[in-house]
């Protein structure tokens, strides 16, 4: 917000001015600019962009440039094209299919401040579904979590997770980020399967994420793999249907 009197800043002034003599390719300096003004809420969500033209004039590069970085950053779900209207900072959050990436990482790389509330971490062993799943023996130890996930104080999800026992310490290991502390011990996973389906919420999970029983919402179940193709994480999300949406990136043959 400026002062009264006072020029406002160009968008350019906001974002930062992009280097030609740097290294990084110019579209990726974009992304990477308007990505940080995102992150540091220097673009807020529902803001719009200028349109492509005059953003490549303010910069000084071209309008394939301009596209290249905007389209980039539309697939991984920080902007959104409205039809008739332009190119607007996402206000709703948008997951990528094709991105392996956490919760906590997902909502800060959108600039938005997540939190969670454990509902429980707790040891135990296999369950004969879990074993299927995961690959383990009857009997085998494993440490399970439960938990609401916030960004900017909004509850958006609730995420029940299960990871052998061999993964980490203790359920204790986990503080803020499963993913991070998988990574700590080198059992990160490198790839993993997603199948997403429509709930309704029950009357209990409602409660929790503060929506009506039987609210839509979506439920992500994603089994995760190390790179030796060992199992090393199986996750049940389910998001609230009027905060979330889920694109994926579709190429032809």
């Amino acid at each position: 917000m400026t002062e009264a009197g006072e020029t406002p800043l160009s968008f350019s002034e906001r974002i930062g001015r992009l280097d030609a003599d740097e290294h990084a390719p110019l579209y990726r300096q974009l992304q990477r600019a308007l990505r940080m003004a995102i992150q540091n809420r220097v673009l807020g969500p529902d803001d719009a962009l200028p349109a492509e033209r005059e953003l490549a004039e303010e910069l000084g590069v071209s309008r394939i440039t301009v596209r290249k970085a905007l389209d980039g950053l539309v697939s991984e779900g920080l902007l959104t094209r409205r039809q008739g209207a332009g190119t607007f900072v996402a206000a709703r959050v948008e997951k990528s299919f094709s991105k392996l990436s956490s919760f906590t990482e997902d909502m800060i790389s959108r600039g938005r401040t997540p939190h969670s509330t454990w509902l429980s971490k707790a040891e135990g062993q296999v369950t004969p579904e879990e074993s299927l799943t995961l690959g383990l023996s009857p009997g085998a130890p494993v440490y399970r979590f439960n938990r609401i996930r916030y960004a900017d104080g909004a509850p958006m999800a609730l995420e029940y997770s299960t990871v052998p026992a061999f993964a980490m310490p203790s359920p204790d290991f986990v503080e803020t980020s499963l993913y991070e502390a998988l990574e700590k011990t080198g059992h990160r996973p490198a790839r993993a399967l997603q199948r997403l389906r429509a709930v309704l919420f029950t009357p209990e999970q409602a409660e929790l994420l503060t929506i009506a029983p039987r609210d839509p919402g979506l439920l992500i179940e994603r089994r995760g793999y190390l790179k030796d193709g060992r199992a090393v994480e199986v996750t049940q999300s389910y998001y609230r249907g009027d905060a979330y949406d889920f694109v994926a990136e579709l190429n032809a043959l």
